[in-house]
């Protein structure tokens, strides 16, 4: 019997992940807005010193500082377990625990806004330990669905869970916040949101697509084409130490690291920067941010195709074209946003833009570098790809804080860019001289090439 999907089911898994991904990125990211309508929401007043009433969800910058670096402490001390599970029980359990957690975790933050502030940090940390699940996730379904022939196309896909949900995010709760519901919405509705969809991904997901009948034998035979034997062993054992020790993984690590860093301060202080330096309003603020955000994707899908596809330049030349792109261009762009004056803010705009659409071509850049030289174990780097931007949750605020005392003086925001921006041209040099498209011994793999086929 001819199943409705065809041989395509590989793309209702990566659909359904995606959209999971999304929530949970979705759910921690929500607070980056509300500061902005938290903080005239007089409901529960109280005195100042001076005798002033202020809002008892108007945050210091310090008080902001360990709101968001709940989130990171959360993720990092989250990835080593979470991966330890994706290899032993697989990903549709653990990513249904981490869902479930995220959508418990963020239908409470008004309450523990309003109620102690502790409580508020420890549902940040939880959202911060499900939100550890998402890159493993995506490294295990590219490992366990993708064919070698469409591994950059995979990537693309999933991670674009972040530009997603920071627009969809942006632009729904900019206009709950002004609405007669108000800020505290924003957080139910997506978790009503998430609790759907993770019920799709458990009736959805299967861990190896041979174990299930929804997946035909041609699709079967897509999937496994140019695999070898240790690379579809379920049992296999992940070698650490020659993994860590690898020096192309770890430059895979390091360009990811400081391109993080500039999707962590866009997609964080890029509400602030349009709101406090470049005095948008509010619903102006989340309208630009939420294009910023969502221009880059059809850029991320294109390069990602064309990265999969082009045939006449060689995999290692593709990479390092496309890790100059996503990486240096990245930099550039990056570096000159603080030289640019508020009379000119479009321009700002235009540069942040540019930016991220730089970073939409990194699949087929350290991505899937990663992916080709790690193969069965690429979950394993993606998700410490996680680690790093958890790093980056730390070092971009620590970043901001050394920098930045008044968030509307846009001259100190310059040191914050150029710092990021320099370091990217730097990591994206050494590319050239370490990069492979060659799978590491380590995997025992054949070093045949990907068949085009």
């Amino acid at each position: 019997m001819t199943k409705p999907w065809g041989n395509y089911y590989r793309w209702i898994v990566v659909l359904v992940g995606f959209m999971c991904l999304t929530s949970i990125c979705s759910n921690y990211i929500i607070i980056n807005f509300t500061f902005i309508c938290m903080k005239n929401d007089m409901t529960n007043a109280v005195p100042d010193s001076n005798g002033t009433l202020r809002s008892i969800y108007d945050y210091s910058p310090s008080e902001k500082k360990w709101i968001l670096w709940a989130v990171a402490l959360g993720t990092m001390l989250g990835t080593l377990p979470i991966n330890v599970l994706y290899v032993k029980f697989g990903a549709r359990v653990p990513f249904l625990l981490a869902g479930i957690a995220s959508i418990v975790s963020t239908g409470l933050i008004p309450w523990a806004a309003g109620f102690n502030y502790w409580i508020l940090i420890a549902l940040r940390f939880i959202q911060g330990l499900a939100y550890s699940a998402d890159f493993a996730a995506i490294g295990l379904i590219t490992v366990r669905w993708a064919p070698l022939t469409e591994t950059a196309t995979f990537i693309a896909v999933m991670t674009s869970f972040t530009g997603i949900s920071s627009t969809a995010t942006n632009s729904v709760t900019g206009v709950i916040c002004e609405s007669s519901l108000g800020w505290k919405w924003s957080y139910y509705l997506h978790a009503a949101v998430g609790f759907l969809l993770f019920c799709l991904w458990y009736v959805v997901y299967i861990d190896h697509p041979q174990d299930t009948k929804r997946v035909s034998c041609k699709e079967l035979s897509k999937i496994e084409k140019s695999k070898s034997a240790a690379h579809l062993d379920k049992s296999t054992d992940v070698p650490y130490r020659k993994l860590l020790t690898s020096p192309v993984i770890w430059c895979v690590w390091l360009n990811a690291f400081f391109e993080m860093s500039a999707v962590i301060v866009c997609s964080t202080y890029m509400p602030i920067y349009f709101h406090e330096v470049l005095k948008f309003g509010v619903t102006e603020t989340g309208f630009w941010v939420a294009l910023v955000l969502f221009i880059w994707l059809p850029v991320r899908w294109v390069s990602a195709i064309m990265s999969d596809k082009i045939t006449c330049i060689g995999e290692r030349a593709k990479m390092l074209i496309f890790n100059t792109i996503a990486v240096g261009g990245t930099g550039a762009f990056f570096a000159v946003i603080g030289f640019i004056p508020v009379e000119q803010k479009y321009w700002s705009v235009a540069a942040f833009t540019m930016t991220m659409c730089c970073v939409g071509v990194n699949s087929g850049g350290f991505y899937k570098c990663g992916v080709l030289h790690a193969r069965q174990y690429a979950h394993v780097v993606i998700a410490a790809i996680q680690w790093t931007k958890c790093v980056a949750l730390f070092s971009a605020p620590a970043m901001v804080a050394l920098f930045v005392s008044n968030e509307s003086v846009r001259t100190q925001w310059i040191g914050v860019y150029l710092v990021f921006g320099g370091l990217m041209q730097i990591t994206n040099l050494l590319s050239y001289c370490i990069f492979t498209d060659k799978p590491a011994e380590w995997t025992n793999s054949d070093e045949k090439p990907v068949s085009k086929a």
